[in-house]
């Protein structure tokens, strides 16, 4: 029970309960004490005047009737200027206070009174007061303070007993109350929590906020929200998965196509016709490398896909090489593909790899620049420094719009054509990863957009 929040509830409630209590205690004891002392100064203050009136001497016995009623030992009275002991009787030791009842300091009463009442030995005090109904100027008694110290204990162990009852009774009814507002509703959500986990897939599962106390309806909100992105994340893996099983199949009877359509286009380098000859190299490589890419994706559908060939490449040449084949679908003066670099420049890089990453964001930019009807320019930039080697590929199409440039790099939500995938992208710059480099963004605009190929001259293990 201690370590449940209801449990060390109901503990804490009783320990601040008891605590309001003891600050309660100590003002009610001293209220107590100068109640307890100005009834024994009326009394002492009527038996004064009952032995005034009398015209002949008391008897002594009389006398120390009228004290024990008035539960004093000796009686002054100040009607005027003279002070008069009216009633008097042996003290059983010495005065060891004088305690004056007119001075009304709350933390002098409160200092005195827990003096008193933790006091192990009795002893006779001097109280001083104004006396009631005008009966004179100043009365003085001296008291055994066995009956008030007596009378303080008995008290005290009333209000204990008292604050008991309050503590444990406010305590249940605290108790219960967070109970039901607070522990239950936690009890419930951790029991939709554990209902959840056991079938996250199953979007019926996903908590619907109810409660009505605002904390624990925002925790329900979020919880809600956390638990609808992960069901569409479980799904969208899902559909990968499947998507990737069959990807696997179809790659694995494309590759066969694919070959018997290289095996054609080496035959059409035998053709006399010039274009022919000019185009039917180009052919023969993309074919190549469509092969090539069936059968990395049969090996990532295996989770065996090979790291980069690493290798020395002409930068000039390479360029040449994915410019041309990319501008082949295209007129040029429609889309303008350009490429710079220094005729000395030696890449180290993946061949095939690179092609794909360079003729993908190459490729992006041409359609983006074919959706606004206008003309365009898309030029791939080489240079190199102490650190590696940077590629850039410029554009002036229309730019990435801002939801594109949030999910730019994740799978199904960073496409911006209609009826695109988003893998793009995130396929390239994997590879790029690959070869200990990085793809990304480095500006976008109005007018137009620059991604950039890093790759490093020394590979980190």
């Amino acid at each position: 029970m201690l370590t449940s929040l209801s449990g060390r509830f109901l503990i804490l409630t009783i320990v601040f309960v008891m605590l309001a209590e003891v600050l309660i205690f100590l003002p009610s004891i001293a209220r107590y004490r100068v109640e307890f002392l100005t009834n024994r100064m009326e009394r002492a203050q009527i038996a004064a005047l009952a032995l005034l009136g009398a015209d002949e001497m008391i008897d002594p016995q009389v006398e120390a009737e009228l004290l024990e009623n008035a539960g004093v030992l000796n009686v002054v009275l100040r009607r005027d200027t003279m002070r008069q002991l009216v009633l008097s009787s042996d003290l059983p030791g010495p005065v060891t206070q004088t305690i004056d009842l007119r001075n009304s300091d709350p933390w002098v009463l409160i200092r005195d009174a827990m003096l008193r009442f933790t006091s192990t030995s009795p002893s006779v005090i001097r109280v001083i007061a104004e006396p009631a109904r005008a009966g004179g100027v100043q009365i003085e008694a001296a008291i055994d303070t066995r009956d008030l110290q007596a009378a303080m204990f008995a008290y005290g162990i009333n209000i204990l007993w008292l604050s008991l009852v309050i503590s444990v009774i406010t305590s249940i009814f605290l108790f219960l109350a967070v109970r039901r507002l607070m522990v239950v509703p936690i009890k419930s959500l951790v029991s939709q929590m554990n209902a959840y986990a056991a079938a996250p897939e199953d979007a019926r599962r996903v908590i619907e906020p109810k409660s009505r106390i605002k904390e624990l309806r925002e925790a329900e909100r979020t919880l809600q929200s956390l638990e609808t992105q992960l069901t569409q994340s479980l799904r969208q893996k899902e559909r990968l998965a499947q998507l990737g099983s069959a990807v696997a199949k179809i790659s694995h009877d494309l590759r066969n196509i694919l070959t018997t359509a290289t095996l054609l286009g080496d035959r059409l380098e035998m053709v006399d016709d010039p274009t022919v000859k000019r185009v039917a190299p180009k052919l023969v490589a993309s074919l190549t490398r469509a092969v090539n890419l069936t059968e990395g994706t049969m090996a990532f559908g295996r989770a065996e896909e090979a790291p980069p060939a690493l290798q020395q490449i002409p930068a000039p040449d390479f360029l040449s090489e994915v410019c041309e084949g990319e501008q082949l679908a295209v007129d040029a003066e429609a889309v303008a593909i350009r490429h710079e670099a220094d005729p000395h420049m030696m890449l180290r890089a993946d061949p095939e790899q690179l092609h794909r990453v360079v003729g993908n964001l190459i490729r992006n930019a041409r359609q983006a620049i074919q959706a606004t009807g206008q003309p365009g320019e898309i030029t791939v930039r080489a240079s190199e420094d102490a650190d590696g080697w940077h590629i850039r590929i410029c554009d002036t199409g229309p730019g990435l719009p801002q939801r594109a440039q949030d999910n730019l790099f994740q799978a199904f939500q960073g496409n911006v054509r209609k009826g695109g995938t988003g893998l793009g992208l995130v396929i390239a710059r994997e590879l790029v990863q690959g070869h200990g480099g990085d793809l990304t963004l480095e500006r976008t605009g109005e007018e137009g957009s620059v991604f950039l190929i890093y790759l490093p001259r020394e590979v980190s293990a």
